[in-house]
């Protein structure tokens, strides 16, 4: 099998951890992230391919070599157009390479599996279950009438059977129900959750997009094998998903569901994260059920307050009672009006070369600082609205300024003019850091010219 990870995400659900610069699946809100977890799964079936966009690329490169997975395959597109564009240029690419005949697993990113051996168990027998050109989905057994998955309906008799698992014809596919037609689905029994799981042969999906997207397929099969031309393909394609596309349109037996229980959970929501972990230790006056996630270096406290969720970041504090962390995106809507940057991104971020961390933003001044990997370097830059003053905190390396090459160590402080060309290179085996203050009218990241980069940036 070929397993593959599709990695994508808005960044909302679980705000202000996650954001649309660093969506869940990056974040560490369990021992690992959500993605090093998928992908050391996926390793136990096969060597992975990843589908993302190139704004989570730096994010993916970073996770992919801090786990030392130089082996999975990733593709990044240009922009998202969803699930179906997704799929049809990996069987596109796959087709490519000879690997018509192979079986493919799509995978989210982004959820968490407690059973792993039961979920390996289960992908064997749909592997051999597609191996008969049938798509097939891994429904979740449903245990409570959940309103916020999509439901996928089956055949009462199996078609297929092996070593107690079962595979049956799928009904049809059900949109997110209310409440009450949710527990007459679990009464009824043939209901499973849809997990977005799907295992099939590369050549019959391609084979179902010629039939079902005719005009999708003609524009991805133009797709040159090296991805060169990825960027025209994309602006060219709809925006749909693959249950739309091609899943609700199949028929008969065509498609088949493996009702599941995996320890799957698609951590949706505060609620969810809050039943999956203890939390930080609070002490609670008069009140109970408060769980906290935030910086392990505090001690917190409520008083009077029973269920509620608390989320601690740098620059942000939510409050949300249990039974209503799914509302956290409507927070998130009106913060991308009032004040976006909150929205998006952190007060630190991940660069090829290292991280930086914003430690204070204001009219006058803004203030950083920054960490550079052992032989990396920043790009050589310039700015037009701002100067800079650099103070080493630790490591050794060099400074390149207006090609003049500067040794720094500790201690030393390197002046940066407004309009000069800059870059900071770490020359040893260890962390570089320092402490960089800006000066000037306008201190936003766009502010930058690059010269040289060595990760070909704009």
């Amino acid at each position: 099998m070929i397993p593959v990870v599709l990695s994508g995400g808005s960044g909302t659900r679980l705000w202000p951890v996650s954001r649309q610069q660093m969506p869940k699946q990056f974040c560490t809100i369990f021992e690992k992230p959500l993605q090093t977890m998928t992908l050391e799964r996926c390793h136990k079936m096969g060597t992975p391919w990843i589908v993302t966009s190139k704004a989570l690329q730096n994010l993916t490169e970073i996770n992919l070599k801090d786990n030392k997975m130089s082996d999975v395959q990733a593709i990044y597109e240009p922009y998202g157009k969803n699930t179906a564009p997704a799929i049809a240029v990996l069987c596109k690419l796959l087709d490519s390479k000879g690997l018509g005949h192979e079986i493919v697993g799509i995978f989210p990113s982004d959820h968490l599996i407690s059973k792993e051996q039961a979920f390996l168990n289960v992908v064997k027998f749909a592997t051999s279950v597609a191996e008969k050109n049938k798509v097939v989905t891994l429904g979740i057994t449903p245990s409570y009438p959940e309103t916020g998955y999509g439901y996928i309906q089956t055949q009462a008799s199996p078609l297929s059977e092996s070593e107690g698992f079962k595979a049956y014809s799928v009904v049809k596919f059900h949109e997110k129900p209310a409440l009450e037609k949710a527990k007459e689905f679990l009464a009824q029994g043939s209901f499973s959750w849809n997990a977005g799981i799907f295992v099939f042969k590369v050549s019959h999906m391609i084979s179902l997009f010629e039939k079902h997207q005719p005009e999708l397929w003609k524009t991805v099969a133009a797709l040159k094998a090296d991805a060169s031309n990825l960027d025209d393909i994309y602006s060219k394609v709809a925006n749909i998903s693959i249950d739309y596309a091609i899943m609700e349109k199949l028929g008969g037996d065509e498609l088949a569901c493996i009702p599941s229980e995996f320890g799957w959970n698609d951590v949706g929501s505060w609620d969810a994260v809050a039943s999956l972990q203890k939390g930080q230790d609070v002490t609670s006056v008069k009140g109970q059920g408060n769980f906290v996630f935030g910086d392990s270096a505090k001690h917190y406290s409520t008083v009077g307050l029973d269920d509620v969720i608390v989320v601690d970041t740098k620059d942000a504090l939510m409050l949300v009672k249990k039974g209503h962390s799914q509302d956290v995106k409507l927070v998130v809507e009106s913060l991308a009006q009032s004040k976006p940057l909150l929205a998006k991104e952190h007060v630190y971020e991940y660069r090829p070369w290292g991280y930086f961390e914003i430690l204070k933003d204001t009219e006058f001044f803004k203030s950083k600082v920054i960490r550079v990997n052992p032989h990396s370097q920043l790009s050589y830059q310039s700015h037009a609205k701002r100067e800079e003053h650099w103070t080493i905190t630790q490591g050794t390396g060099e400074v390149v300024l207006n090609d003049q090459v500067i040794s720094v160590k500790a201690g030393s402080h390197v002046h940066i003019p407004t309009g000069a060309k800059h870059r900071m290179r770490n020359t040893s085996n260890d962390m570089l850091e320092f402490v960089e203050v800006q000066l000037g009218s306008y201190f936003g990241e766009d502010d930058i010219v690059r010269y040289q980069d060595d990760y070909q940036r704009k």
